[in-house]
């Protein structure tokens, strides 16, 4: 393929900081490349380089002739009073696009690039959009001016799990090159072609594989332990030269001055070695848990909350327990932190509806089961929420005073030196001093989590903890979730994360409804299921699963008429709703048994519950599936 864009020997200093050196990178037509590296590597500002919004101090940028490159940042602005329609149409005058030639067209073009991303009201306000919204606008805005190469800079940290999903549809799809930082290793794995990281334990500064994320991985163990085999047998040759130039006086006099060269170039190579190797560490994360035994830390029954005129959830249980790590799924706006706003007692929950009070009355649980509205927490509760938008660290303090006003900080009943707690989390004794607002978002995500493993928790409630975290922090602070004893909430985007931690996950849909999965992956097969064809409307049942009804006409009637099926497919359709409805009865009956705190308390029963219910779950995703299949 022709080559698009290509650049020699990069080099970018940033204060006193070198981000990285001898950079040599080839993109080419139609190329799926994929940027990433740990926090203050350099990636943003070398996607910048590539853009042309800034300089490198050292090498060059070559751009095929005509190129046009686009460019979409991490921080989204709009001109101020714009529109959805107004944002794209004015961005459009910038360029030159063959198809444009007046300011109907201009608009005409604009309006088909917002229909296929998704917006409806174009003629909505910027600012009133949420966050993963104007990222999905700046993308459709730079998509819009037909580049031949899209350089996107991390916008998976304010996209919701559909938004990443339309994303990496979109780029899959593309005719034109792409460069993107990301950490998202699911995304990783799905999009790219091929993957660079920069990092200052690589010879060059850089290493490139194509593939895959799994084969980057291999790849770079390969790399890694190559490289620990070479610094063995390096410093193995070096203690031989030392020996050597240890001899005495008369034997120096009969030593070759050019090995006496060789031996020094080697001790200097190995130093040079020892010290890229020392760049491969991780944040030292680990959450500090009550060791509380209770087995009920918190129980909610029947929770409901509109906001406006919007219903976000009704009649939802949620119970936490020691060892449950409940994930939260749902577009941006769906409720998700309105829930962990009730669930914390920061926000009230509305009062409850007559359909749970009519269902406490029938059923009203054991002793200690809550009342409909209400949730009970076990005495003395300790509760630690990361936020997603980090308003508790003052920009304008120094990284030290945010760390601790005093010396030292007080972890597991042990006192640390403020400067030895700084280092666990990779900051140096030089950026003690620097305040907050200079330091990168990984940086502050950073920060953010060594202020919270000071505080014992029972209940974790993690409200997109990921954002701005490089793939070894991530990887880390994983490792440290799953071997937290109390209870976890967490909301993030990271479906990596998602699929090896959560014991089950909860899906809200925005409209009151919601439903339980037991993982990731059957989460992903329902909604696929759900977009795939006709779909029974959805309900918020008692325990937060969706009870179904029929959409219209009998499925056996409407797929008849759609296409020729045998006599046996038209009985396996007719019988398909009613089989919907026992499997979802099952399901419903198996959440309400573990909504009851009295079962909760007996772990082995709860566990085999989860196993049925994640059965239930499967054959109803099967069922409509199956219902989609014939319908279609």
């Amino acid at each position: 393929m022709a080559v698009v864009l290509t650049t020699q020997n990069l080099a970018k200093t940033f204060a006193t900081h070198r981000l990285f050196a001898g950079i040599a990178l080839t993109l080419e037509d139609r190329e799926r490349l994929a940027l990433i590296g740990p926090n203050g590597s350099g990636k943003s500002t070398l996607l910048k380089i590539l853009a042309g919004l800034e300089t490198p101090d050292e090498g060059s940028v070559t751009l095929r002739k005509g190129l046009r490159p686009a460019y979409v940042s991490q921080a989204d602005v709009f001109p101020e009073g714009s529109t959805i329609l107004s944002a794209v149409t004015e961005a459009l005058r910038t360029v030159t696009i063959s198809t444009i030639h007046d300011e109907h067209e201009r608009e005409l073009h604009a309006e088909l690039a917002l229909r296929r991303s998704g917006f409806e009201d174009l003629a909505q306000p910027t600012a009133s959009l949420s966050g993963g919204q104007r990222k999905r606008l700046a993308i459709t805005r730079e998509m819009a001016k037909e580049p031949d190469v899209l350089l996107l800079d991390e916008p998976t940290n304010h996209l919701d799990v559909d938004g990443i999903l339309w994303l990496e549809q979109l780029l899959r799809g593309a005719s034109f090159a792409w460069i993107i930082v990301t950490h998202d290793r699911t995304f990783l794995e799905k999009t790219a072609s091929r993957i660079v990281e920069l990092s200052r334990e690589y010879p060059q500064g850089s290493f490139s594989v194509e593939g895959n994320y799994t084969e980057f991985l291999r790849r770079r163990q390969e790399f890694i332990e190559g490289q620990v085999r070479q610094e063995q047998a390096l410093a193995n040759t070096v203690r031989e030269d030392l020996r050597w130039l240890g001899r005495g006086a008369q034997a120096r006099r009969t030593k070759s001055k050019s090995r006496i060269v060789a031996s020094y170039e080697r001790m200097d190579e190995l130093a040079d070695l020892r010290a890229r190797t020392t760049q491969q560490r991780s944040a030292g994360i680990d959450f500090t848990a009550t060791e509380r035994k209770t087995q009920k830390l918190l129980a909610a029954r029947a929770l409901s909350k509109k906001l406006g005129d919007r219903q976000l959830f009704t009649d939802l249980d949620v119970l936490l327990s020691p060892g449950h790590k409940l994930g939260l799924l749902g577009s941006n706006g769906s409720g998700k932190s309105t829930l962990i706003k009730v669930l914390t007692g920061e926000m009230a929950a509305d009062p409850p509806t007559d359909q749970a009070l009519a269902a406490a009355r029938e059923h009203p649980g054991p002793p200690g089961t809550p009342a409909p509205g209400e949730i009970r927490r076990a005495d003395n509760l300790k509760v630690v929420v990361f936020s997603q938008h980090r308003t508790e660290l003052d920009p304008g303090l120094s990284l030290r005073d945010t760390l601790s006003p005093a010396d030292s900080v007080i972890y597991r009943g042990r006192l640390i030196h403020v400067n030895t707690w700084a280092a666990r989390f990779l900051f140096s004794a030089d950026q003690l001093k620097a305040p907050i607002r200079a330091l990168s978002g990984g940086e502050q995500a950073r920060i953010h989590i060594a202020r919270l493993m000071l505080e014992p928790a029972d209940i974790l409630i993690l409200d997109e903890p990921t954002n701005d975290l490089d793939i070894a922090s991530l990887e880390v602070l994983e490792e440290s979730l799953e071997d937290f004893p109390g209870a976890i909430v967490l909301v993030t985007h990271d479906r990596a994360m998602l699929a090896r931690l959560a014991t089950h996950l909860l899906a809200l849909d925005g409209k009151g409804g919601a439903r339980y999965f037991t993982d990731y992956e059957q989460w992903e097969a329902f909604r696929k299921a759900e977009q795939g064809g006709p779909r029974p409307v959805a309900a918020a049942g008692a325990a937060g699963s969706a009870s179904s009804s029929p959409s219209g006409a009998t499925p056996g009637g409407g797929a008849a008429l759609k296409k020729k099926l045998t006599y046996k497919e038209q009985r396996e359709l007719a019988e398909i709703e009613p089989n919907i409805g026992k499997a979802e009865a099952q399901a419903k009956a198996l959440e309400a048994q573990l909504a009851d705190p009295a079962i909760a308390a007996d772990h082995r029963k709860t566990t085999d519950l989860y196993r049925q219910l994640g059965e239930a779950q499967g054959r109803i995703t099967a069922l409509y599936e199956r219902w989609a299949e014939l319908e279609g």
